[in-house]
């Protein structure tokens, strides 16, 4: 049974740019868990406690501890179909654009190109003086513990936005920019409860773009979407790349 109709299916192939917007929930489905909400403890902290500017200054060296470990776990986990798809989908043409909220740097390890990632990514880190960044694990800076910069000798701070911060504006200017320009818009496994990503899936309805959500649950934003896809992105994404490209 097809997952969608043909006008649907039609109006997928021929949009001339189409956006993926991906939150934590299609990485769940690698096994990496969620760090916030019930059961996102690590020791006796909560993410919330942890991913902040404040916690950072107190104890540099907790705040490390905490992303060695999930760096750890993300670096076990393996892209999913769901990633593969959207890779193999980017493939296909240069204008599939992807802006994900999550950090564990599945999407580049499948493949994809065209990547804004608004919240960083878990193996980089920055200079906390002079803000060069680096590639943990190519830099050969992966050891656990405090990190310092190869430049100036500064501490260096994971490339994550931390809560209380503010998105690069460049990263955020071009996430607007794809956003308007979308003519199909694919919402997977986002909560729609950070206000920025939320935002540019309505930033891309609101710009006539064709709006799917994949998520297996509603969110906010279901009711401006006009499709909802209840289910795993892993399993309902590659169904859906065979029905737009029944060729292959």
């Amino acid at each position: 049974m097809s997952l969608l109709k043909p006008d649907v299916i039609q109006r997928i192939r021929s949009a001339r740019n189409l956006l993926f917007l991906t939150g934590a929930g299609i990485s769940s489905e690698s096994g990496i868990p969620t760090f916030r909400g019930e059961g996102g403890y690590w020791k006796t902290y909560k993410a919330e406690e942890l991913a902040t500017p404040e916690a950072f200054a107190r104890h540099p060296e907790v705040v490390w501890e905490w992303y060695d470990w999930r760096r750890g776990i993300c670096r076990e986990a393996k892209p999913n179909d769901a990633h593969l798809t959207i890779a193999k989908w980017q493939l296909k043409s240069e204008s599939v654009n992807l802006i994900t909220q999550n950090v564990d740097g599945l999407h580049p390890r499948a493949g994809s190109k065209h990547l804004l990632e608004i919240h960083g990514n878990i193996f980089r880190a920055r200079c906390t003086h002079c803000h060069a960044k680096f590639n943990l694990e190519e830099d050969g800076l992966g050891q656990p513990g405090l990190k310092y910069c190869i430049a100036c000798e500064s501490l260096l701070r994971p490339d994550i936005v931390w809560f209380g911060e503010g998105y690069d504006n460049k990263l955020l200017t071009k996430s607007w920019e794809l956003s308007k320009a979308a003519h199909v818009v694919f919402v997977i496994g986002t909560s729609a409860n950070v206000s920025v990503p939320a935002n540019l899936a309505l930033t891309a309805i609101r710009n006539g773009a064709l709006g799917i959500e994949i998520n297996p649950e509603t969110t906010s934003l279901t009711p401006s979407l006009q499709l909802h896809l209840g289910g795993k992105s892993g399993e309902i994404l590659p169904e859906i790349f065979k029905e737009v490209f029944p060729e292959t």
